[in-house]
């Protein structure tokens, strides 16, 4: 009679799941934002207003200038990973108050964080497009989108 085969995950599975949890824990790490340290060459606070229509507008949180606004349904990466830190403010039971802080390194390291929380997203490693929509906030200029 032929043995069975054991049923053990593939190593495969193991190696996907470990680079995954790695990954995971480097894009939303707590604490600062630079891992050298070094100052960001720019950044910007501002501030999220959720819209009747679906929409999000978006403003400077130093002037409260409007940014832009984004149309219902546009930008599932912006919307998702602020859905995650507001959660975090929920659960941790801080204010709305505070401003969203995205930072740019001449590196090319872009961080989105939370002012409330302290958390901060590495938004590089969600890929170009994705940090690229976060990019386009941090250099809008009033009024244009």
């Amino acid at each position: 009679m032929a043995a069975l085969p054991t049923s053990r995950p593939a190593p495969v599975i193991l190696i996907a799941l470990a680079l995954a949890a790695v990954t995971l824990a480097v894009a939303w790490r707590p604490g600062g934002p630079a891992a050298n340290g070094d100052p960001p060459s720019f950044s910007r606070d501002l501030r999220f207003e959720d819209l009747p229509d679906g929409g999000v507008r978006v403003r400077d949180a130093a002037d409260g200038e409007e940014i832009t606004v984004l149309a219902p349904g546009s930008e599932a990466f912006i919307r998702g990973a602020l859905r995650a830190l507001v959660r975090d403010r929920r659960l941790g039971e801080q204010g709305g108050d505070y401003p969203f802080r995205i930072s740019s390194w001449p590196d090319g390291r872009l961080r989105l964080q939370d002012t409330a929380t302290g958390r901060t997203v590495a938004l590089e490693a969600f890929g170009a497009t994705n940090a690229g929509a976060f990019a386009r906030l941090l250099t809008n200029t009033p009024g244009r989108p």
